[in-house]
């Protein structure tokens, strides 16, 4: 109670009185946090900090053993509709149907949601529909907290037990790390980060990062979000930058559907929620399909300002083997409603 207390009287000192809109830069002095009612609510940077060491110090002074719980959900294709529920524990393991000679994911939501969510869905069907392979959904009860600030401050050790699990099943159920792929949408993209800097068995053959969020966390802080070096290859789909999700690049191969900032078929979409989801839609389409046209950009605010020309580039947005030749940054031809690749 007294966490929220202390958001809540930040937040509405801020909606009370709210700085100028002239130097606000989200990311570099203060962010747009995304509140419960979907609105944004500009926070300093000093104010962001002070609250993430105010619930650090609470989640101490509280000693509580399992303060970011963590579920994972097996979906083969089994069970493609059915999950089993899975823990770090040999018979859990050994009595689902897991697979260590397949292919593993480890799909991760974001803020609001749960493994239940239609992103879980989509990814989950995608990769089942293509091969056989093992999907982790990953549930993480504090991406439902009322307030995101205490969600972003769950996201370490959320990777941490995504981690755990991983070296668990690599040190006693022989599951390779090679043909291991980590996905998280928004908040789950950095959890998918902290995971790659926490595994302890090798390092993961792939991270995919979707739309990773913005809010609270800085591109000049690669250690506390997703970057290009928590796995072998990480590559991200950028659809709402500078508002929920980062603009400058954040994988090794980054990706900028219609520019990267605002999707085609979201008319009025003035917080980004609807160019921040569709990252979700693009990736699994884009899993089933590989129909995504890319062009190469020599930067990321020539892909920003869709100034990139030259012939289409080989590797398409989200295909399946790009970690083998991938590097980049990437301006990606988009339409406004399904399907979404334009391969014509």
């Amino acid at each position: 109670m007294k966490v929220f207390l202390v958001l809540t009287t930040f937040a509405l000192a801020a909606a009370v009185n709210p700085l100028e809109d002239d130097g606000r830069i989200s990311g570099k002095n203060g962010w747009y946090i995304p509140q419960p009612d979907g609105s944004l609510l500009w926070m300093a940077i000093d104010v962001v900090t002070n609250l993430l060491a105010e619930l650090a110090n609470q989640a101490i002074i509280l000693g509580l053993p399992n303060d970011s719980p963590v579920y994972f959900y097996l979906y083969t294709r089994k069970n493609q509709y059915s999950a089993q529920q899975i823990t770090a524990d040999y018979d859990s393991i050994s009595n689902s149907n897991f697979n260590a000679e397949h292919p593993t994911c480890f799909v991760i939501h974001g803020w609001t949601q749960s493994y239940e969510s239609e992103m879980n869905g989509l990814i989950r069907d995608a990769w089942l529909s293509i091969s056989e392979c093992n999907i982790f959904v990953v549930d993480w009860p504090r991406a439902r907290s009322v307030e995101y600030i205490s969600s972003v401050a769950a996201v370490p050790p959320t990777g941490k037990e995504v981690a755990r699990i991983i070296d668990y099943l690599v040190n006693n159920h022989a599951m390779s790390l090679e043909i291991t792929r980590v996905i998280g949408h928004s908040l789950g993209a950095h959890v998918a980060g902290y995971c790659g800097k926490n595994v302890c068995s090798g390092m993961l053959q792939e991270i995919c990062g979707l739309d990773p969020a913005l809010p609270c966390f800085s591109f000049d802080k690669p250690n506390e979000r997703l970057n290009e070096n928590d796995a072998y290859y990480v590559k991200s789909i950028q659809t709402c930058g500078g508002r929920l999700g980062f603009e400058k690049p954040i994988g090794k191969d980054a990706r900028y559907p219609n520019g990267g900032k605002e999707q085609p078929g979201c008319e009025l979409d003035l917080t980004g929620r609807c160019s921040h989801a569709r990252s979700c839609d693009y990736y699994a389409e884009a899993v089933q399909g590989n129909n995504f046209r890319s062009i190469r950009c020599n930067d990321y605010e020539d892909a920003v300002n869709k100034n990139c020309s030259g012939p289409y580039s080989d590797d398409k947005m989200g295909a399946v083997n790009n970690y083998e030749f991938a590097n980049g940054v990437f301006y990606v031809l988009v339409q406004s409603s399904p399907p979404y690749g334009d391969c014509s």
